[in-house]
């Protein structure tokens, strides 16, 4: 019994005392805190004022959508075959959700500057008539009903590229699809949701997923 708790006492002895070795570092840091103000270099989250530029980027640059490309180039036989309708299609950036239009426009500003493709929008909010339109035409345009596309909530948009005063849409251009692939993996790096990935595979579309709206067109369809 002896031997025992002498065991017991020598094995409390070392655990106590290795508490309060431990314990003192946390008590040190504690007590120099509480003595004056700190700051810990490297994570100071203040905004520069003498540096206006990183204050800028910081907050966040606010992109403009470019000016409206000349409608004749949505009218071509060559577009109308591979996009019936194309040329009815609504291009105002302003119907659809801002937060959107930024992830959009800042896609388009990275296809520019790192891969040299010039985006267009082909077509951003569609309205519930123009989608049951669409639909009528069959699976190989749409398989979305009214309120059933993200087009309809202003969070979906079919893009191509333009060249030479040209749309290019069709896939048949090897650039075309060279420009598809990047375009998506730009899209998705940003959080959109691009068509590329779907058994129908639709490769100039990108849409953003915001919470909430599929619960918004699941309410739609039974109304």
């Amino acid at each position: 019994m002896q031997g025992a708790r002498r065991w017991w006492w020598r094995r409390w002895t070392w655990v106590l005392g290795g508490g309060t070795l431990l314990s003192l570092p946390v008590l040190f840091t504690l007590s120099w805190s509480l003595w004056g103000t700190r700051t810990l270099e490297g994570f100071d989250d203040r905004i520069d004022p003498l540096n206006p530029q990183v204050a800028h980027l910081l907050q966040g640059e606010h992109l403009v959508p470019p000016p409206p490309l000349p409608p004749e180039v949505f009218h071509t036989a060559e577009v109308e075959i591979v996009r019936p309708l194309l040329a009815s299609a609504d291009r105002r950036w302003e119907q659809m959700d801002p937060a959107f239009v930024q992830l959009l426009l800042r896609a388009f500003k990275i296809m520019k500057e790192e891969h040299g493709y010039d985006m267009a929008l082909l077509e951003g909010w569609r309205s519930p008539e123009r989608q049951t339109l669409l639909a009528a035409k069959g699976g190989h345009v749409t398989n979305a009903g009214a309120w059933q596309s993200y087009h309809q909530w202003g969070l979906g948009a079919d893009c191509a590229f333009y060249r030479d005063g040209k749309l290019i849409i069709s896939e048949k251009d090897p650039w075309a699809m060279r420009g598809y692939q990047l375009y998506g993996e730009v899209a998705e790096r940003l959080g959109l949701t691009w068509g590329g990935r779907w058994q129908m595979m639709d490769l100039g579309h990108v849409e953003w997923r915001k919470p909430g709206v599929r619960e918004a067109m699941r309410a739609a369809r039974y109304r």
